[in-house]
Protein backbone atom coordinates (compact mmCIF):
# COMPACT_ATOMS: atom_id res chain seq x y z
CA UNK A 1 0.00 0.00 0.00
CA UNK A 2 1.35 3.47 -0.82
CA UNK A 3 2.45 5.75 2.00
CA UNK A 4 -0.14 8.38 1.06
CA UNK A 5 -2.95 5.84 1.31
CA UNK A 6 -1.63 4.61 4.67
CA UNK A 7 -1.62 8.17 6.03
CA UNK A 8 -5.11 8.89 4.66
CA UNK A 9 -6.41 5.70 6.26
CA UNK A 10 -4.82 6.74 9.55
CA UNK A 11 -6.63 10.08 9.49
CA UNK A 12 -9.94 8.29 8.91
CA UNK A 13 -9.28 5.72 11.60
CA UNK A 14 -8.21 8.44 14.04
CA UNK A 15 -11.44 10.32 13.43
CA UNK A 16 -13.51 7.17 13.79
CA UNK A 17 -11.77 6.15 17.00
CA UNK A 18 -12.46 9.59 18.48
CA UNK A 19 -16.18 9.04 18.02
CA UNK A 20 -16.48 5.25 18.46
CA UNK A 21 -14.53 4.18 21.57
CA UNK A 22 -14.27 0.52 20.53
CA UNK A 23 -11.87 1.52 17.73
CA UNK A 24 -8.39 1.60 19.31
CA UNK A 25 -6.06 4.16 17.76
CA UNK A 26 -3.10 3.03 19.87
CA UNK A 27 -3.39 -0.49 18.48
CA UNK A 28 -3.55 0.99 14.98
CA UNK A 29 -0.34 2.93 15.70
CA UNK A 30 1.44 -0.21 16.93
CA UNK A 31 0.37 -2.24 13.90
CA UNK A 32 1.46 0.53 11.53
CA UNK A 33 4.80 0.63 13.34
CA UNK A 34 5.30 -3.07 12.65
CA UNK A 35 4.39 -2.81 8.96
CA UNK A 36 5.78 0.55 7.86
CA UNK A 37 9.22 2.20 7.81
CA UNK A 38 10.06 4.68 10.57
CA UNK A 39 9.26 7.75 8.44
CA UNK A 40 5.83 6.42 7.47
CA UNK A 41 5.13 5.39 11.07
CA UNK A 42 5.87 8.97 12.14
CA UNK A 43 3.44 10.28 9.54
CA UNK A 44 0.86 7.73 10.71
CA UNK A 45 1.24 9.06 14.26
CA UNK A 46 0.72 12.59 12.93
CA UNK A 47 -2.30 11.49 10.89
CA UNK A 48 -3.87 9.64 13.82
CA UNK A 49 -3.41 12.71 16.01
CA UNK A 50 -5.00 14.91 13.36
CA UNK A 51 -7.96 12.56 12.94
CA UNK A 52 -8.47 12.14 16.67
CA UNK A 53 -8.26 15.87 17.32
CA UNK A 54 -10.84 16.51 14.61
CA UNK A 55 -13.17 13.95 16.18
CA UNK A 56 -12.69 15.32 19.68
CA UNK A 57 -13.36 18.83 18.37
CA UNK A 58 -16.66 17.49 17.05
CA UNK A 59 -17.51 16.28 20.58
CA UNK A 60 -16.34 19.63 21.97
CA UNK A 61 -18.64 21.51 19.60
CA UNK A 62 -21.58 19.22 20.34
CA UNK A 63 -21.19 19.96 24.04
CA UNK A 64 -20.69 23.67 23.36
CA UNK A 65 -23.91 23.91 21.37
CA UNK A 66 -25.84 21.75 23.78
CA UNK A 67 -24.53 23.34 26.97
CA UNK A 68 -27.35 25.89 27.20
CA UNK A 69 -29.90 23.10 27.00
CA UNK A 70 -27.91 21.08 29.54
CA UNK A 71 -27.73 24.08 31.89
CA UNK A 72 -31.51 24.35 31.88
CA UNK A 73 -31.81 20.62 32.61
CA UNK A 74 -29.21 20.86 35.39
CA UNK A 75 -31.12 23.71 37.06
CA UNK A 76 -34.30 21.66 36.89
CA UNK A 77 -32.54 18.59 38.31
CA UNK A 78 -30.90 20.65 41.06
CA UNK A 79 -34.28 21.97 42.14
CA UNK A 80 -35.69 18.44 42.05
CA UNK A 81 -33.02 16.93 44.32
CA UNK A 82 -32.03 20.05 46.35
CA UNK A 83 -28.34 19.88 45.58
CA UNK A 84 -25.76 20.07 42.82
CA UNK A 85 -23.30 17.74 41.21
CA UNK A 86 -20.04 18.84 42.88
CA UNK A 87 -17.78 16.80 40.59
CA UNK A 88 -19.20 18.38 37.46
CA UNK A 89 -18.87 21.85 38.93
CA UNK A 90 -15.25 21.19 39.95
CA UNK A 91 -14.21 19.88 36.53
CA UNK A 92 -15.92 22.76 34.80
CA UNK A 93 -14.16 25.17 37.16
CA UNK A 94 -10.79 23.65 36.26
CA UNK A 95 -11.52 23.77 32.53
CA UNK A 96 -12.81 27.35 32.68
CA UNK A 97 -9.38 28.68 33.68
CA UNK A 98 -6.64 28.60 30.99
CA UNK A 99 -3.95 28.05 33.63
CA UNK A 100 -5.51 24.74 34.67
CA UNK A 101 -7.79 23.80 31.76
CA UNK A 102 -5.14 23.53 29.05
CA UNK A 103 -2.83 21.31 31.17
CA UNK A 104 -5.79 19.06 32.02
CA UNK A 105 -6.57 18.59 28.31
CA UNK A 106 -2.87 18.01 27.57
CA UNK A 107 -2.54 15.34 30.27
CA UNK A 108 -5.81 13.71 29.29
CA UNK A 109 -4.85 13.56 25.62
CA UNK A 110 -1.36 12.21 26.24
CA UNK A 111 -1.87 9.92 29.22
CA UNK A 112 -5.54 9.02 28.88
CA UNK A 113 -6.61 9.91 32.43
CA UNK A 114 -9.12 11.39 32.79
CA UNK A 115 -10.65 9.97 29.60
CA UNK A 116 -10.32 12.41 26.72
CA UNK A 117 -13.90 11.88 25.52
CA UNK A 118 -15.23 13.04 28.91
CA UNK A 119 -12.79 15.96 29.00
CA UNK A 120 -13.78 16.98 25.46
CA UNK A 121 -17.44 17.13 26.44
CA UNK A 122 -16.72 18.96 29.69
CA UNK A 123 -14.41 21.42 27.92
CA UNK A 124 -17.09 22.15 25.36
CA UNK A 125 -19.53 22.97 28.14
CA UNK A 126 -16.95 25.19 29.87
CA UNK A 127 -15.49 28.55 28.89
CA UNK A 128 -12.40 26.98 27.30
CA UNK A 129 -11.72 28.17 23.75
CA UNK A 130 -11.80 25.69 20.90
CA UNK A 131 -8.33 26.82 19.76
CA UNK A 132 -6.77 26.11 23.17
CA UNK A 133 -8.57 22.77 23.36
CA UNK A 134 -7.61 21.82 19.80
CA UNK A 135 -3.91 22.65 20.21
CA UNK A 136 -3.59 20.89 23.58
CA UNK A 137 -5.47 17.87 22.28
CA UNK A 138 -3.35 17.63 19.11
CA UNK A 139 -0.03 17.98 20.95
CA UNK A 140 -1.01 15.35 23.52
CA UNK A 141 -2.33 12.88 20.96
CA UNK A 142 0.73 13.36 18.73
CA UNK A 143 3.03 12.63 21.67
CA UNK A 144 1.02 9.55 22.63
CA UNK A 145 0.93 8.06 19.14
CA UNK A 146 4.56 8.90 18.39
CA UNK A 147 5.67 7.14 21.58
CA UNK A 148 3.72 4.06 20.50
CA UNK A 149 4.35 3.89 16.73
CA UNK A 150 7.88 5.17 16.13
CA UNK A 151 9.82 2.98 18.63
CA UNK A 152 8.01 -0.08 17.28
CA UNK A 153 9.10 0.80 13.75
CA UNK A 154 12.68 1.44 14.92
CA UNK A 155 12.82 -1.87 16.76
CA UNK A 156 11.76 -3.77 13.66
CA UNK A 157 13.89 -1.77 11.18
Amino acid sequence: MSALLVVAAAIGFGFGSAIVPILNAEAYAVVSGTREPVAVAAFVALALALGQTTGKLLLFEAARRGSARLARLARFARRARHGSNRWTERVRGVLDRPRTGVPLVLVSSSVGLPPLAVVALAAGASAQTRVAFGIACFVGRLARFAVVAVPTAWALA
